[in-house]
C-alpha cells in the first residue's frame, strides 16, 4: 500500500469510530429500584411484625394514559415472622415539583409463614407513595398500603402497614 492509500484507510476508521462512538454513549437510566423497610399489620397488636422488601420497575415500559404516566412493577416482601407476598402490578406517577405521588395497585402471592392469616393466597395490595428528589436520580419517600384478598377467602382481615422507601435509577 502506498502513503495515500494508508492514509485514506485511517480516515475511514477514524471516521468510522466517530459513527460507533454514538452508539457507545450511556443510556438514559431506566431501571428504578426501591427498597423499604416498615411495619407489616401496624394496625392489628396480636400481629404487627416489621418488614423489608423490594421493588423493580424499568421506565422504558411506562405509558402516558387518561390516568397519567403508568408503569408495571415488580417486588416482593417479608415479614420478620417469615410472611411473604411476591406481587406484580401497575402504579402511576405524578410529579409536583420535587414531590413524587405514586398509588400503585398490585396483585400477588401472600404466604403466612408464622405471621398472619390474611384468608387466601391472592391477596391484593392498594399502596400511596410520597417521595421526594434527591441528588444522583435518587428519592427518599414514606408509603402506606392495604393488602386484601376481596373476599375471595373464607375470612377477609386484611392488613395495613408503613414504609420508607429510598427509590434509586441506574
Amino acid at each position: 500500500m502506498n502513503l495515500k492509500q494508508n492514509y485514506l484507510v485511517l480516515f475511514f476508521m477514524l471516521c468510522s469510530f466517530g459513527v460507533f462512538a454514538q452508539d457507545l454513549k450511556v443510556e438514559k437510566k431506566n431501571t428504578e429500584f426501591n427498597v423499604y423497610t416498615g411495619m407489616f399489620d401496624f394496625s392489628d397488636d396480636g400481629k404487627r411484625s416489621t418488614l423489608v422488601g423490594f421493588q423493580h420497575q424499568n421506565e422504558e415500559l411506562n405509558r402516558d394514559t387518561f390516568l397519567g404516566n403508568l408503569s408495571p412493577i415488580t417486588g416482593a416482601m417479608i415479614t420478620a415472622d417469615n410472611a411473604t407476598y411476591f406481587y406484580t402490578g401497575v402504579q402511576a406517577n405524578y410529579k409536583v415539583g420535587a414531590l413524587n405521588i405514586t398509588p400503585s395497585f398490585t396483585p400477588g402471592y401472600y404466604n403466612e409463614g408464622n405471621g398472619k392469616d390474611l384468608g387466601h393466597a391472592l391477596e391484593f395490595k392498594s399502596e400511596v407513595q410520597l417521595s421526594m428528589n434527591l441528588p444522583k436520580d435518587s428519592q427518599f419517600g414514606f408509603s402506606y398500603n392495604h393488602l386484601s384478598n376481596a373476599s375471595l377467602g373464607d375470612k377477609n382481615p386484611g392488613a395495613n402497614s408503613y414504609m420508607f422507601n429510598f427509590l434509586k435509577k441506574f
